[in-house]
């Protein structure tokens, strides 16, 4: 595993947003772990949690776009940290974008906020999680609406792996459905193998027991592709 993968689950875990308990999904599953993206609330982390993203875009896109598309509310900062850290860490100096929830009605109108599409743009789509799919979905309209630019791929701060609608997960649908990239700074699997009887903080998250139940999450309601 990447040393940039251990040090972003880590991250999670300093900032709360990675905790272990007993939850209640959305969708009504029993989780025994939970990524609350609401979590991150200092400027340190958000500069941080850039640079992650801003590093497993590279890795997994290479160079050739040249925008990044934050969905509102949750994708704003990450497409703002994301895209500060490119420029400094590695020297891709791109656009942003992001929408408003509603249209204007005065000034200067319309949803996007930031660079406006022209169609002749790649751009990297910025999510927190990805579940249903439905938030690319109405992201996929916008851009529709605004030009349509191409799309280099998403990216994710960590893939669940668990199914969406039918045998694959919801990252696998979405590949599938609208045929580019999608991909994650970590998976789930990741996390349990590098947790696993680590201690983060002097505290062993990730214990033989809790392994053992995020084993039998993802044995339940995991991606079987």
């Amino acid at each position: 595993m990447e040393t940039y993968k251990k040090d972003f689950i880590e991250f999670l875990v300093r900032a709360g947003v990675l905790t272990f308990s007993d939850f209640t999904t959305k969708s009504g599953r029993k989780t025994p772990y939970f990524v609350n993206t609401g979590n991150y609330r200092m400027g340190a982390q958000l500069a941080r949690l850039g640079e992650f993203y801003a590093q497993a875009i590279i890795n997994h896109f290479g160079r050739d776009f040249d925008n990044l598309y934050g969905p509102a509310y949750k994708g704003i900062p990450l497409a703002t940290a994301a895209g500060i850290a490119l420029a400094q860490h590695h020297g891709r100096d791109v656009s942003v974008t992001y929408n408003r929830k509603e249209a204007k009605d005065h000034g200067e109108k319309g949803v996007l906020i930031g660079h406006q599409y022209t169609g002749a743009e790649r751009i990297v789509i910025i999510e927190d999680v990805i579940t249903a799919g439905t938030s690319i979905r109405e992201t996929m309209t916008i851009l529709a609406a605004n030009n349509n630019p191409a799309v280099a791929g998403v990216i994710v701060s960590v893939d669940r792996m668990e199914r969406g609608q039918g045998a694959l997960s919801a990252l696998q649908e979405v590949r599938q459905k609208l045929g580019f990239p999608v991909a994650a700074i970590v998976t789930v699997r990741d996390i349990i193998d590098h947790l696993h009887n680590t201690p983060i903080g002097g505290n062993v998250l990730v214990n033989d027991a809790m392994r053992d139940k995020m084993e039998a999450y993802l044995k339940q309601y995991g991606s079987s592709c």
